[in-house]
């Protein structure tokens, strides 16, 4: 019998590391089979967008850029019907000259600026490289449906087709969707990835290894700010703030059609209605709602006045939104990728949830008064620092450096990383 159990335990670690390695096989494949059928199938230009400006250049096209890290998961549905020519939009991407980018190595990031929390982004641009329009998702990527379809999609690219036929003509109206300098030129000159990565992926080597994810990209950014112990500007904390978090709801489907305004919001207050069609903002024309969240990114943490182009039943209005200081902060950050990096600055690696009421109400606590439960520690590296000052699933923060305002995760968070330098 313990012959027996001895063999059943050399078996399971057996095949537990066989699973692994068939896990970083699959990882490995699925770089190398993409890059294989994309360039067999030769419609899309793969990892070459100097090769698409030029291509651009010669037939007067509009580029279409999708980015797409691949070993990630997100909008997996979305990115294979877009590369498979899906026939509702084929015949639009047959007007651009489209490539295909599965690496951030080496990546234009004054031309290319987007969510890097999210691993799917797309771009239309000019041959001068002036941005026409921006698509992709902005939740949780379990939550990707209600932000983007390819319904939506194909009315981008039909948009992103008139805008080109303008072009030059409305080339001031688009100024506005070319973003600041960046911090660096390209993502591996970042001090936190430097020493690790190239400006290109390594297909002769252990392609997966080599490639800078999305995320990584936002993480070094941070990363950046904390060595040099300076706070973590609320733009780079709160980056591309979801439509929502203004009080509009918009229409996966359409480009930018308004079907909910919350009671109360900025967005309310300014006079939007279900049924606008949101035509402009800040002057530049809305293809997507990642053009709208593109110029809520842009607007000044402090608070601004967001002005609006839209149509309701076919006449046009102009409307004016105000956002108030921190208007921010009405957006989560705990859903995102970079919380990982965020929370080893800020808590020593806990993962904290809300408390109900009812918990509250038995604990004692007070309305307005802080009670975060530790839903996890961490027990590895610097996220293993909480846990070994003592914490333990299951504690409840009541005060941190003599807080108790500090009602969310997302309060502590920020908290952490633009107070306590």
């Amino acid at each position: 019998m313990r012959t027996f159990c001895r063999f059943a335990v050399v078996m399971l670690l057996f095949l537990g590391a066989m699973l692994q390695a068939e896990e970083k096989k699959t990882r490995e494949q699925k770089v190398r089979e993409d890059k294989e059928r994309v360039e067999a199938e030769g419609f899309w230009m793969y990892n070459d967008i100097p090769g698409a400006i030029a291509e651009a250049k010669k037939t007067g096209k509009p580029i279409l850029v999708v980015l797409r890290c691949l070993p990630c998961e997100e909008c997996v549905k979305l990115d294979d019907e877009l590369v498979d020519q899906d026939p509702v939009i084929q015949k639009l991407l047959k007007e651009y000259v489209c490539v295909r980018v599965v690496g951030t190595n080496g990546l234009d990031l004054e031309t290319f600026q987007y969510d890097t929390d999210q691993s799917f982004a797309v771009f239309l641009i000019s041959a001068d490289k002036t941005s026409y329009g921006r698509f992709g998702r902005g939740s949780h990527r379990t939550e990707w449906v209600g932000d983007v379809s390819l319904k939506g999609m194909a009315n981008a690219l039909e948009r992103g087709l008139d805008i080109h036929a303008a072009y030059p003509g409305n080339k001031a109206e688009l100024a506005g969707k070319r973003g600041n300098k960046p911090l660096f030129s390209s993502p591996e000159k970042y001090p936190a990835l430097r020493d690790k990565f190239t400006d290109a992926l390594n297909y002769e080597g252990d392609v997966v290894k080599s490639c800078i994810h999305c995320h990584q990209i936002g993480d070094a950014e941070r990363q950046y700010y904390r060595d040099m112990r300076k706070p973590i500007p609320e733009k780079v904390l709160f980056p591309y703030p979801h439509p929502k978090s203004v009080g509009l709801t918009l229409d996966p489907k359409e480009c930018a059609k308004v079907v909910a305004v919350a009671e109360g919001s900025p967005a309310a207050k300014a006079g939007f209605k279900a049924g606008d069609d949101v035509l402009s903002l800040q002057s530049q024309p809305m293809i997507s709602m990642a053009d709208v969240q593109w110029v809520l990114h842009n607007t000044a943490p402090e608070g601004g006045t967001v002005k609006a182009q839209v149509s309701r039943s076919g006449k046009p209005m102009t409307l004016s939104m105000s956002l108030e200081d921190g208007w921010r902060r009405e957006g989560e950050i705990a859903w995102r990728v970079s919380s990982w990096g965020l929370r080893r600055m800020s808590t020593g690696g806990l993962k904290l949830d809300s408390t109900t009421p009812e918990f509250r109400q038995k604990a004692g606590v007070g309305a307005g008064e802080m009670a975060l439960h530790v839903f996890a520690a961490g027990k590895y590296g610097p996220h293993a620092a909480a846990r070994n000052a003592g914490f333990r699933e299951g504690d409840i923060l009541v005060s941190v450096d003599g807080r108790t305002d500090l009602l969310t995760e997302d309060d502590l968070l920020a908290y952490g990383v633009t107070e306590c330098l």
